[in-house]
């Protein structure tokens, strides 16, 4: 399987509701290293898993709509606990989006797998995959 990696940040606030969340219940920030991860079994016609750039701009679209946002504020995540791994499924699945809107090429069409991890420090990190099907 071929893969190509792009890497972006985004810096959030928010909070959590839960008594397992500890003092993360109140307001606090959060700066996370999203690698996104484009996964096709075979290379397309010029020799690629998806264009680097057109992909590279597409994860960047779907961070900055989050980028320095209190997510407690954001009619999207009402009544939501944005951990980490759910943040990395509102990635994934936007940037699914992106891929079917012909955002990230034609070609990426043929990807067969994609893979979400936010890294949230250097010793811990969440993610999503999963197959794609049906672009």
């Amino acid at each position: 399987m071929y893969s190509i990696t792009v890497r972006d940040h985004v810096m959030i606030a928010h909070s959590f509701r839960g008594e397992v969340f500890g003092p993360a219940q109140k307001l606090h920030g959060a700066t996370y290293v999203i690698d996104v991860v484009f996964k096709r079994p075979e290379l397309d016609a010029d020799g690629l898993v998806v264009d680097i750039g057109l992909a590279s701009r597409a994860v960047s679209a779907v961070l900055r709509a989050i980028d320095y946002r209190n997510l407690d504020d954001e009619p999207q995540f009402k009544g939501v606990n944005t951990t980490t791994e759910y943040l990395a499924r509102y990635v994934f699945d936007r940037i699914v989006d992106a891929i079917r809107a012909g955002e990230i090429g034609e070609t990426a069409r043929g990807l067969a797998q994609l893979g979400v991890t936010l890294n949230e420090s250097h010793v811990a990190a969440a993610g999503y995959e999963a197959a794609l099907r049906d672009l």
